[in-house]
């Protein structure tokens, strides 16, 4: 993943947002696809330690190539199921990531808020959250 993960953003330095812990620790709830021998997609959540009822997606990269085909719903699907019977889900994205909030919204994922100081640093997120049924 690391090896893929900046190309994947467009050049941006994203690695140091998706430490090997994830799949370490959180292995049940973390998944990859491949293609082949080549890595397709990757999602990274895990169930809240505060919240019994909660479980959270901190990262989700989709090749580019693969955008579209419906392996990021699939990885997601994998995630819901995986966390159930917890019935809620979140996760944060940029604003600026239109299709990251377009693709969460048709996910069935709600836009809780925009925090305008989400990490103390003056750069806002958007908060979403899922309610599974």
């Amino acid at each position: 993943m690391i090896a893929v993960i900046d190309d994947w953003w467009g050049g941006r330095p994203m690695a140091a947002m998706l430490p090997k812990l994830f799949f370490v620790h959180f292995r049940d709830t973390s998944f990859v696809a491949e293609e082949g021998e080549r890595l397709a997609a990757f999602l990274c959540g895990f169930r809240s330690q505060t919240f019994d009822d909660e479980a959270y997606i901190h990262f989700v990269g989709v090749d580019p190539e693969q955008r579209g085909s419906g392996l990021g719903r699939e990885l997601y699907e994998r995630f819901f199921d995986a966390v159930r019977p917890r019935t809620i889900v979140r996760a944060v994205t940029s604003p600026v990531n239109e299709r990251s909030v377009a693709f969460h919204q048709a996910l069935g994922f709600e836009v809780e808020r925009v925090d305008e100081e989400y990490d103390g640093r003056g750069e806002p997120r958007v908060l979403l959250i899922k309610h599974l049924s």
